[in-house]
């Protein structure tokens, strides 16, 4: 089941998207409206609008964004770095997420903003010392992500707290997919049509189950929270203008433009 998050004359609501895409934008597709929320039991109502009538938001609103460096070797290599002997975990905060078409708003203390296309995993329950053969019980789903990067002050100061954390810095969407195997996914990122990023989840150096076990070790996860995965080699920069896209197989395109600040 693919899970959108949108809002129609100005009421905000889960729905199910139905149907296959017959042209550009949400062409063919139409959302049944879920009675309740998707981190419990839930029914459709029936109610169905069509998905190029609504607009779509991230697909969750998440307590909290837990990040995952460097978990692709050519993506440390492009840049320099080591591959991390353990999973290395940092925070973007709910504040950086954006939803399907909405701006990337270039911060005004970088010169430097880079793409990162990432599978994003969605939290289903409460959890905390998540055993390997438990995890997908706690997982609703997945999406696409873009880990915006401010290269160079991600650089220059030792916490990533404002390189990885400004307002925008996380694009997520189009939607959930409930129904997905993640173990070899191709990822993609084009600006303005061009191929930067070409990638696999099976190329991670630490699995979904590796990650939520050694995050839920250290703090409680809850209903909505998002987990990063990293991104594979290829990062890029980005300018004010460029519009940039992370496709995921299985899953769907998440696209957002860059604008300035104004």
């Amino acid at each position: 089941m693919r899970i959108a998050r949108f809002s129609i004359d100005g009421n905000v609501a889960f729905g199910a998207v139905e149907g296959d895409q017959t042209g550009p934008g949400l062409d063919g597709l139409v959302i049944d409206i879920i009675k309740g929320v998707p981190f419990a039991d839930f029914e459709l109502s029936g109610t169905k609008v069509p998905a190029d009538k609504v607009r779509l938001l991230s697909p969750v609103l998440p307590n909290k964004i837990v990040a995952i460096g460097r978990n692709y070797a050519a993506h440390a290599a492009e840049l320099g770095n080591e591959v991390p002997a353990a999973p290395w975990a940092f925070f973007k905060p709910s504040t950086s997420v954006v939803g399907p078409g909405d701006a990337i708003v270039y911060p005004s203390f970088s010169r430097e903003v880079h793409h990162e296309a990432e599978l994003a995993v969605v939290i289903k329950r409460l959890c905390r010392e998540v055993p390997r053969e438990r995890v997908k019980d706690v997982i609703l789903g997945y999406t696409c992500a873009n880990d915006v990067t401010a290269r160079d002050t991600q650089q220059t100061e030792k916490q990533w707290a404002r390189a990885k954390g400004f307002d925008s810095s996380c694009p997520l969407g189009p939607w959930i997919e409930t129904d997905l195997d993640p173990s070899d996914l191709a990822i993609t990122a084009t600006v303005n049509g061009d191929l930067r990023q070409a990638g696999r989840t099976a190329q991670m150096l630490n699995s979904i189950e590796d990650l939520i076990v050694n995050i839920t070790e250290a703090m409680t996860l809850l209903p909505g929270d998002v987990l990063l995965t990293g991104t594979p080699a290829g990062v890029g920069p980005l300018h004010p203008g460029d519009e940039v896209a992370v496709t995921i197989e299985g899953i769907g395109t998440l696209t957002n433009k860059v604008i300035s600040r104004g």
